[in-house]
């Protein structure tokens, strides 16, 4: 194996990260092609590939993004909606809702949004139904009658596009904010009944200007998570 391998590799990995904010360039459909061909190397249970991906670009984006935040907008239509399973848990227990603070305050600061101010943070939460201005929106969906092992693997996938993207210079933004609004997806794509959402992500070139892609979340150190028995 070439020596670089690996160092090429972590460098990828390391440099990851939630953009939000993209620029207007657009990406070829064959470079989406590339890595979604790709991503699909990732592990399954049986090779099952659950995996089903549906790319807005143009006025099919256009169009989602309008219906997803004039609903956002308005209170007692959104409160209708409801996310068809829960990401985030119930109950938010130390050290998860440390973290959980520490990336939300960082990245307010670097938006300069004060605390408590509902309206710009309002603002900045419907920026994710416009895929941050990406050019490219990815919805992902998944057959209902698969099992948890499955959605472990869909994980992996996602890991994989990430990663992929960011080889070929491009950045992404993984979504769970679209859970809530699933129905207007599902309506607007025109999905199997039997399809459902598990989540958004944007694709495309970051704006290297742009605060809020400076952000770059902390990991825990080993010792916190990690046990070796001899």
């Amino acid at each position: 194996m070439n020596k670089d391998i690996p160092a090429i590799v972590d460098a990828v990995i390391d440099s990851r990260y939630s953009c939000r904010a993209f620029l207007s360039t657009e990406v070829p459909k064959q470079l989406i092609e590339e890595i979604l061909a790709i991503a699909a190397r990732a592990p399954s249970g049986t090779n099952m590939q659950p995996w089903k991906v549906w790319v807005l670009t143009g006025s099919s984006k256009q169009r989602l993004s309008e219906r997803l935040v004039a609903t956002f907008d308005d209170p007692e239509e959104a409160a209708t909606h409801t996310e068809t399973f829960a990401y985030y848990p119930k109950k938010w227990l130390s050290p998860f809702i440390e973290r959980r603070r520490k990336v939300g305050i960082e990245l307010y600061k670097l938006l300069d949004i004060q605390k408590g101010d509902a309206e710009r943070m309002h603002k900045q939460h419907a920026r994710n139904f416009q895929f941050f201005d990406a050019p490219v929106g990815l919805i992902f969906t998944i057959d209902t009658t698969l099992e948890q092992g499955s959605w472990i693997d869909y994980g992996m996938f996602l890991q994989n596009i990430m990663l992929a993207a960011k080889a070929r210079g491009l950045d992404t933004c993984a979504q769970a904010a679209f859970l809530q609004f699933h129905r207007i997806i599902s309506e607007d794509l025109e999905l199997p009944e039997n399809e459902t959402v598990i989540c958004g992500m944007a694709l495309g070139y970051a704006d290297p200007d742009a605060p809020e892609n400076t952000l770059r979340t902390e990991r825990a150190p080993l010792s916190e998570w990690v046990t070796f028995k001899p």
